[in-house]
């Protein structure tokens, strides 16, 4: 990894200590280059026609992401955000009053409202699994739950936004293929972050985001859907033209691949700026980045221990997510004064993780979310502000 071309290649080094990288990272330039090449272009030639001058190029988004995660390029679609992506799997499920949907306390916000929200609608049943006194989902206590209720749906997060942990999903997956249970992961945290492989995890749903670890354009992001979900032909319950042909009168048919869970109107300059996003990651290699970002959280931890500030992250294994207690300070208050000296960061609140922010009895955490773009000297430039700010 050439650290030196990395920041040459990434404009907002050169004036911001960046470390949100969990919130939206800093683009390469190269993404930011293919957005704007295709807006141009576009603006000349018309919307349509350049998406079929462009058709190659586009269809290259499915290839990466297909190769990114482990899977074909039938089996990728693009989606506005891993909560689009979440919402539009979910809509496939057909549920029925009374099925039970198991998942963790820790699992992202987003996700925990859209089940109590079917829960309220559909009287769906929602089960969530024990967390263990060391960090992370008990996996004994899943497993009973899975054998006990025999849920319609697990659904795990990868990564909690509001914490470092990461969850078992290679584990969990295999109880779920093995009981022949639906199986969603929202690897919106995880993705360009550390390997993903959907043949591992056994999923058969997993969204994900662009504006994060991968270094994407916002307002982007894919879903994968495996093969089974594809044949059993489920489907969002608005699906339009883009996923299903008008075969007749009060007839249609589905799309074979994962474009039944696409929308017509595809906002095709961040589809060609992700395709870019994950070729970038590609290139350099997510087991490279997964290795950079542990040597810098682990230099980051030893360091906040050393000026005496908590970090509330616990579990097995953990991520490029660092949350520390800053008691005595109000959260925008810390992430202004960092704001002003050109370091980023940000909050996480107790409305976003009830359950485990209540545990860890916080009401709110800094979260610093280092990548492997970043160096040691601004981490020390980072621990030095803290220290200041705390004095």
């Amino acid at each position: 990894m050439n650290l030196d071309e990395i920041r040459k290649d990434t404009p907002g080094c050169k004036s911001k200590i960046h470390f949100n990288n969990a919130g939206a990272s800093l683009p390469p330039a190269t993404v930011t280059e293919a957005i704007r090449d295709y807006i141009s272009f576009e603006s000349i030639t018309g919307g349509y026609e350049t998406a079929d001058i462009r058709k190659a190029e586009i269809q290259e988004f499915y290839r990466s992401a297909a190769r990114l995660i482990n899977t074909n390029e039938n089996n990728i679609a693009f989606t506005s955000s891993a909560t689009s992506s979440f919402s539009l799997a979910l809509s496939s499920i057909p549920f029925q009053p009374g099925d039970k949907v198991l998942i963790a306390n820790e699992d992202y916000i987003s996700n925990q409202i859209a089940f109590l929200s079917l829960q309220k609608r559909l009287g769906i049943q929602l089960i969530r699994a024990k967390s263990l006194s060391t960090g992370g989902v008990d996996l004994n206590d899943m497993e009973e739950l899975i054998n006990k209720h025999h849920p319609k749906l697990v659904s795990l997060t990868h990564i909690p936004t509001n914490s470092g942990l990461i969850q078992p999903v290679e584990a969990v997956g295999k109880m779920c293929h093995a009981k022949d249970i639906l199986y969603l992961v929202d690897a919106c945290q995880s993705t360009g972050q550390i390997p993903v492989d959907v043949k591992n995890i056994h999923c058969d749903f997993l969204t994900t985001t662009m504006r994060k670890f991968l270094r994407g354009p916002r307002g982007a992001g894919f879903l994968f859907t495996s093969d089974r979900i594809l044949e059993k032909k489920l489907t969002p319950l608005f699906v339009d033209m883009r996923g299903a042909e008008w075969t007749g009168a009060d007839t249609y048919e589905v799309r074979m691949n994962a474009k039944r869970f696409e929308e017509w109107e595809l906002p095709y300059a961040l589809v060609v700026g992700s395709k870019e996003a994950i070729n970038y990651a590609l290139n350099i290699g997510v087991e490279n980045i997964s290795a950079r970002n542990k040597v810098l959280c682990d230099l980051l931890k030893k360091k906040l221990h050393s000026i005496e500030l908590k970090v509330l992250d616990i579990g097995k294994d953990q991520s490029s997510i660092i949350t520390i207690e800053m008691p005595g300070k109000q959260p925008n208050g810390v992430l202004q004064y960092l704001r002003a000296i050109d370091i980023n960061t940000s909050t996480t609140h107790r409305s976003h993780a009830q359950i485990d922010f209540a545990s860890k009895k916080v009401d709110w955490a800094l979260r610093i979310s280092p990548h492997y773009f970043n160096t040691e000297d601004e981490i020390d430039s980072l621990i030095q502000s803290l220290e200041d700010l705390n004095d």
